[in-house]
C-alpha cells in the first residue's frame, strides 16, 4: 500500500486522538463514583428490605397487643360481672357462692397472665418501633448520599463526554487528511491491536510494541520507498518514519 509521507504522518496524530479517547473511555467507566453509587444503591435496597420486614413484624405485634388487651378486657369484664354478682346477696347457696369465688380467683390470676403478656408485647413494639427509626434514618442518609454521589457522577461523566466530543471532532478533521485505503488498514488494525494501529520508528525500535528492530530490517526499511507504508514485522502494526527514526538516510523519512 502506497500513501504520501504526510498522509502517513497524519496517522500519528490520529492514533494520538484514538488514544486520547480510549483513555477517557476507560476513565468514564473507572469513575469511582460509579462503584460507590452502585454500593449505596445496594446499601439502600437491603435497608427497604429490612425496613419492609421490620415494619411488618411492627404490624404483627401491634395485632398481638390489640388481642391480647381484647382478652384482657373480657377477663375483666366478666370478673367485675361475677363480682357484683357476689356482692349482690342474690345467691345463698354455699356450693355455688364457692364456685363464683373460685371462678372469680381464676379470672384474676387469668387476667394477670395476660397484663403479663400485653406488657411483653409492649416491650417488643417499643423496641422494634425504635429499630423500625434507626433503619429509616440509615436508609434516608444512604439515599442522600446516593443521591449526593449520582450528582457528582452525571458531573464527571458530562465533563468526559464534552472532552470526547471535542476530540471525536478533532479526529474527523484529521481522519480526512488520510486515503481512505490507509484508513482503512489503520481502523482494521486498531480494533486487531488494542487500540493502537501506528506507531513512529524512533531510533530504529517500534515504539508500538517497544522491540528494536533488527539491522536488516532497518536496511529493508532504508531501502523502501517514502510513499510505501511499512509495517513492523514483530507487532504488525503501522510504521511511520519520522525524522528521528535512525534510518540515516536522506529523504527516506
Amino acid at each position: 500500500m502506497k500513501a504520501e509521507p504526510a498522509a502517513q504522518a497524519r496517522l500519528l496524530d490520529l492514533q494520538e486522538l484514538d488514544s486520547q479517547l480510549h483513555r477517557l473511555d476507560h476513565r468514564l467507566r473507572s469513575l469511582p463514583e460509579i462503584a460507590e453509587a452502585a454500593e449505596l444503591k445496594e446499601r439502600a435496597d437491603a435497608l427497604d428490605a429490612e425496613l419492609i420486614t421490620a415494619q411488618t413484624r411492627v404490624s404483627d405485634v401491634a395485632r398481638h397487643q390489640r388481642k391480647a388487651e381484647s382478652d384482657v378486657d373480657q377477663v375483666r369484664t366478666r370478673a367485675e360481672r361475677d363480682a357484683k354478682r357476689l356482692e349482690s346477696g342474690q345467691i345463698t347457696n354455699a356450693k355455688d357462692l364457692q364456685n363464683l369465688q373460685s371462678e372469680i380467683e381464676s379470672l384474676g390470676r387469668r387476667q394477670a397472665e395476660l397484663e403479663e403478656v400485653v406488657l411483653e408485647v409492649m416491650e417488643q413494639a417499643e423496641a422494634l418501633n425504635a429499630e423500625v427509626g434507626r433503619l429509616s434514618e440509615e436508609r434516608e442518609a444512604a439515599v442522600a448520599k446516593f443521591t449526593e454521589v449520582t450528582a457528582r457522577r452525571d458531573t464527571a461523566a458530562a465533563e468526559i463526554q464534552w472532552d470526547r466530543t471535542r476530540l471525536t471532532q478533532d479526529r474527523q478533521r484529521v481522519a480526512e487528511d488520510i486515503p481512505a485505503d490507509l484508513l482503512g488498514l489503520y481502523d482494521k488494525l486498531r480494533a486487531q491491536y488494542d487500540g493502537v494501529a501506528a506507531a513512529p520508528l524512533r531510533y530504529g525500535r517500534c515504539n508500538g510494541c517497544k522491540l528494536a528492530l533488527s539491522t536488516v530490517e532497518l536496511n529493508e526499511i532504508r531501502a523502501t520507498p517514502a510513499d510505501e507504508v511499512v509495517r513492523c514485522e514483530d507487532c504488525r502494526r503501522i510504521l511511520v518514519r519520522t525524522e528521528e527514526s535512525g534510518l540515516g538516510v536522506p529523504g527516506a523519512e
